[in-house]
């Protein structure tokens, strides 16, 4: 059985896959557990990190997250919706070169964004949500002109045999064609939104969020709680990918990738 574990290609079953996942958490565990030892130390030890979590939740954690996930999904549904009407759009000749300049655009380092938006924005709330905005739609139309890019031209080719309009393919082979593919773009970027969290929500400490709290607990070195930050920070990325995930599945059966 161990040799298969090595071969390319080799196909293994739901338990192998479950052993091979198993000893991976294993070795994980005994590498934190051994290089956490010492005076001088890689990591803190899991009884700081467990520390670190009760304090976290003693000084309101749920609320923290609570805030962090607000200002992640009302960005994230804000540049999707800006995003999609750019992409759709983009087949008309006069509007495609607009959504690939914006898609040229997502070289721009955030420092560059955030300086114009202090000037139209003043609130700082709706400033992280613009930041996030901005920077997450030009990922989103980059994505979005990929999926519309790899549309076998016989698809088209077939709408037109059934003697559909220009906007009527549009709708029936772009938009709803597509639908199941928006929501894996939209699973896959929501990840970079999810990441830069922690520097968005510096731009307001008074709103909390998971961000302000690994920027405190950094400030104080207190590493067992910047360990646990992270922790449930993948946790809840992971969590937000695996819904994201059934979703899809359940709305989409047809939908093979």
């Amino acid at each position: 059985m161990l040799k298969k574990w090595f071969r390319p290609f080799e196909a293994v079953d739901v338990k192998q896959r479950l052993t091979i996942t198993a000893v991976w958490v294993v070795l994980f565990a005994g590498y934190w557990v051994i290089a956490s030892q010492g005076s001088k130390h890689l990591f803190p030890t899991p009884a700081q990190v467990w520390a670190g979590m009760q304090s976290l939740y003693a000084e309101g954690l749920v609320v923290h997250i609570a805030s962090s996930l607000g200002l992640c999904l009302q960005a994230a549904a804000i540049s999707l919706l800006i995003s999609l009407a750019v992409v759709y759009l983009s087949p008309l000749p006069a509007i495609k070169p607009i959504a690939v300049f914006l898609s040229r655009l997502r070289y721009l380092p955030l420092t560059g964004i955030t300086f114009y938006l202090t000037i139209l924005v003043t609130n700082a709330r709706s400033m992280q949500v613009w930041v996030l905005v901005v920077f997450m739609s030009l990922y989103f139309i980059t994505s979005l002109l990929g999926v519309l890019k790899d549309i076998p031209v016989d698809e088209i080719n077939h709408a037109r045999s059934l003697k559909c309009s220009r906007w009527e393919i549009l709708w029936e082979v772009v938009i709803k064609g597509r639908l199941d593919y928006v929501l894996d773009v939209l699973r896959q970027n929501l990840a970079i939104i999810w990441m830069m969290l922690v520097t968005v929500e510096s731009i307001l400490v008074a709103a909390g969020g998971l961000g302000v709290l690994i920027k405190n607990s950094d400030k104080f070195a207190n590493h067992g709680r910047i360990v646990a930050l992270q922790i449930i920070i993948l946790l809840i990325g992971l969590l937000l990918d695996w819904v994201l995930q059934v979703t899809r599945k359940g709305l989409f059966r047809y939908s093979t990738y």
